[in-house]
């Protein structure tokens, strides 16, 4: 079973890992050694949640558990108007699996249950796209590399 908690200051090592997890990719084009790309990751992840705390102070971190083993994070702003979705991400070993649907319908079951939209930003080369649109999320706008996207209730539900 899926469940999420609110994150609390001993989470900074795991939410700095499942950060680190999803530049993977990015590091392994790089000839940095284990330490810059460290060094790199630290910073960051330190610029990104510092951003996030200027820009959206009143969102809320969350950490994505399996069966009590915390498996990724969720960050959430909501407003009365919607649910901003600032970022979902999982430990790859738990990619693929079906989790960031189930809490992405949740949070659709939410929004809609309260008449709001769930808005995101992906950027265009992310797998997480491909999910974002089996969902129902149209693109509302096109930033440089980054889509913005939204999903809106249907009349009726």
């Amino acid at each position: 079973m899926v469940t999420t908690r609110l994150a609390c200051p001993e989470d900074e090592a795991f939410l700095y890992q499942v950060y680190a997890s999803t530049r993977a990719e990015e590091m392994a084009l790089t000839n940095w050694s284990v330490a810059q790309q460290a060094a790199f990751l630290r910073i960051q992840f330190n610029a990104q949640r510092q951003s996030y705390l200027i820009q959206f102070p009143a969102a809320t971190y969350q950490i994505i558990l399996r069966e009590e083993n915390a498996i990724g994070r969720l960050i959430l702003n909501r407003t009365n108007k919607e649910i901003l979705l600032m970022d979902i991400a999982l430990l790859p070993a738990y990619r693929n699996a079906g989790i960031g649907t189930q809490l992405i319908q949740a949070l659709q079951a939410e929004a809609s249950q309260a008449g709001q939209i769930v808005r995101l930003h992906v950027e265009s080369f992310n797998p997480a796209l491909r999910l974002y649109t089996r969902l129902g999320f149209g693109k509302l706008g096109e930033y440089g590399i980054h889509l913005e996207m939204v999903w809106q209730p249907t009349a009726g539900k």
